[in-house]
């Protein structure tokens, strides 16, 4: 799809497409928050029972690469809407509270949903933004992840206490039917684009997968877009189980909400003065710092909301790294596809990796696995910069 040259951004449905990214968040935030809840329903799964968080991102490791191009062929809008409702069955299934097979089975088919969503909604939100705004409307979007997670932490959390896990999950069933209405109301008023890409061969598809993989430039962001998607939704897992019950109370809520201020004010405000991996960087060798501190004082919910916030720093740096170290669209392309790998295969094996550190070792050794995903994080950027240096 090509980039409309629009001259007034259509923020109705810049705000509709928000909120379709919120709903494809939430198919994490509704297991990953209430993770205890979860646990009470299924007491007997054990450590297996991270899976059932991390199991959606196994469509987005085998297929993210590509995703894109899949969605152009068939159609933004069409699958989209697909995507959404595809969405609210299987959250309706899941407040069945069928068994856990069952419940991992729907989790992998739910990938689908999700992968489709994040790759559509941003690129519609492009087409009907002005160029003055598109900054603006992105750095917006990338919050999308972290505001299902405020919003489930804030209303999600009491409401489960209220009336039950299944209900969540009916609710979310709900979101996603409501915003694909919206959206099918609004999304008309795009012109669809009459240019159709043809599928690529395996050849192809391998030879990009080689060359972004290869490239210090496509590779970084991704990379270290492993390691963080791994600490985050690993973070607000587990590391809430570790807290005191009072301090839980009010310490859960503001954990994802400072990631979210700090991305959007001091993330914002230092790419005036520092470069996108400097920023990346900083962001990881504090959160190092703060796992650290965790490991010696495993109960301290300071330390966790902290942890939060400086990860807001990686996330938004990770982000703008991506036309910074790119600067063709072709090799932006690549590099968005490899950050949408990376981050569902952190998704996928950082929160059992961790339950199962948490099992073996208690919290000193949940903090220590914590702490070694933001070394290898920060380590691979100052790899990659130095073969860039080198280049």
């Amino acid at each position: 799809m090509k980039t409309r040259n629009v001259q007034d951004t259509a923020w109705i449905t810049v705000a509709a497409l928000y909120f379709a990214g919120v709903g494809a968040a939430l198919q994490f935030a509704k297991f990953a928050v209430p993770f205890d809840s979860l646990g009470a329903a299924y007491p007997d799964a054990g450590v297996a029972l991270g899976f059932a968080v991390s199991l959606i991102s196994v469509l987005g490791v085998l297929c993210g690469f590509t995703a894109g191009l899949a969605v152009a062929v068939v159609g933004f809008r069409r699958m989209l809407l697909l995507a959404m409702l595809l969405g609210a069955i299987l959250s309706a299934f899941q407040a069945l509270m069928v068994p856990l097979w069952g419940l991992f089975a729907l989790r992998i088919i739910e990938g689908l949903s999700h992968l489709v969503i994040v790759v559509a909604a941003p690129t519609l939100m492009v087409q009907i933004t002005a160029p003055r705004h598109r900054a603006v409307v992105m750095t917006v979007w990338s919050t999308f992840f972290g505001g299902a997670f405020v919003l489930v932490s804030w209303v999600g959390v009491p409401f489960v206490a209220a009336y039950g896990l299944p209900r969540l999950l009916a609710a979310h069933a709900v979101w996603m039917v409501a915003v694909a209405g919206g959206l099918a109301f609004v999304l008309p008023a795009i012109a669809p684009d009459r240019h159709q890409p043809e599928w690529p061969s395996m050849a192809q598809i391998w030879r990009d997968h080689l060359q972004a993989y290869a490239s210090p430039s496509q590779a970084a962001p991704a990379l270290g877009w492993i390691a963080y998607a791994a600490t985050y939704v690993a973070t607000l897992t587990v590391v809430p189980g570790q807290l005191a019950p009072a301090d839980r109370i009010w310490a859960v809520p503001l954990m994802p909400l400072a990631g979210l201020v700090v991305s959007l004010t001091l993330g914002v405000v230092l790419t005036r003065f520092m470069s996108a991996i400097g920023i990346v960087l900083t962001g990881f060798s504090l959160a190092a710092l703060v796992t650290l501190a965790l490991s010696v004082y495993p109960h301290s919910a300071g330390l966790a909301i902290a942890l939060l916030a400086v990860l807001g720093l990686v996330q938004s740096g990770s982000f703008a790294a991506i036309p910074e170290l790119n600067k063709t669209p072709q090799n932006q392309a690549l590099a968005n596809g490899a950050l949408a790998q990376g981050g569902n295969l952190g998704n996928l094996l950082g929160t059992p990796a961790l339950l199962t550190l948490l099992a073996l070792g208690g919290a000193t050794a949940l903090y220590i696995g914590l702490l070694v995903l933001c070394l290898a994080g920060f380590a691979q950027h100052l790899w990659q910069r130095t073969r860039r240096r080198r280049a």
